[in-house]
């Protein structure tokens, strides 16, 4: 399956909020978006920059215990952190409901279950380059990820 790649230099919490915004303005039902990055990389502030502009209203925090939180704003949102199961507890939980909803699928930490994500997915690699510096590569497998990304190219340059 095709890839199209975008890299982004983020100096700045506004920075990532800004392509977080972006990323939500685009966002589409049945929406799927991996997360993944060190501890600290910034993966549950991208999560409430992107939840901010999707309009969910109140806190979003980490489902880092609850595996799933449900919030609703202009389209559904199932953030998903899979950072303390297995690949076969993952299995167990029917994410396949969730990743051919409606709603939007936000998964931290979605390495792990790299074999249950579906192959049409927009893939975000958060690195820490310096204490407020993120390299945030943005790879879409498949359409209509693919143009999500070229959209973001045509936006901002092949690397922003």
């Amino acid at each position: 399956m095709a890839e199209t790649v975008f890299i982004y230099r983020s100096y700045s919490l506004d920075d990532t909020e800004q392509l977080a915004a972006e990323l939500a303005a685009s966002a589409e039902p049945g929406m799927v978006i991996g997360l993944d990055g060190d501890l600290g990389a910034g993966k549950t502030a991208f999560s409430q920059s992107f939840a901010r502009h999707l309009g969910v209203q109140g806190i979003v925090s980490s489902p880092t215990f609850t595996i799933i939180k449900e919030y609703e704003g202009r389209l559904p949102l199932y953030h998903m952190d899979v950072y303390r199961i297995s690949v076969q507890e993952a299995d167990e939980l029917g994410l396949d409901e969730y990743f051919y909803g409606q709603g939007i699928c936000l998964v931290e930490w979605s390495r792990i279950i790299a074999d249950l994500m579906p192959p049409r997915h927009l893939h975000i690699a958060m690195e820490t380059c310096g204490p407020e510096q993120r390299l945030i590569t943005v790879t879409g497998s498949g359409e209509p990820y693919g143009e999500v990304c070229r959209a973001l190219n045509q936006k901002w340059g092949n690397e922003r």
